[in-house]
């Protein structure tokens, strides 16, 4: 019987480990560099640490990968955009306060149409 890993003669190649092990290695790499590693450790840990364990752990994981993942830049340039537009709403509200007040200074009172 043949291993799934034997060339034909039934060796083991080297050649297949080491480039199996250099992608390998690459990917860890690559998940390390961009801070996936660390996030689902921090995950892992505060379910392990979790005194009540949740229904469903996938859901656990899904829920806090989205809160410890750093905010995509689209999505903070949207909240950035929106802290503005607040704040002109309310110079807005504030600014037809002020005009619907001067307004009323033209405007007769309801007392004053009566007697027309």
């Amino acid at each position: 019987m043949r291993c799934w890993c034997s060339d034909e003669r039934g060796s083991v190649g080297m050649a297949h480990y080491k480039a199996a092990d250099s992608k390998r290695e690459q990917f860890r790499r690559y998940l390390e560099k961009s801070g996936v590693l660390d996030t689902l450790t921090k995950v892992l840990v505060a379910l392990y640490e979790e005194p009540e364990k949740p229904n469903s752990a996938l859901d656990f994981l899904k829920h806090h990968i989205g809160a410890a993942a750093p905010e995509n830049p689209e999505v903070e340039a949207l909240r950035l955009e929106v802290a503005e537009m607040k704040e002109k709403y309310e110079a807005v509200l504030e600014e037809n306060k002020k005009l619907k007040s001067k307004l009323s200074q033209y405007e007769p009172h309801p007392e004053e149409k009566r007697g027309e």
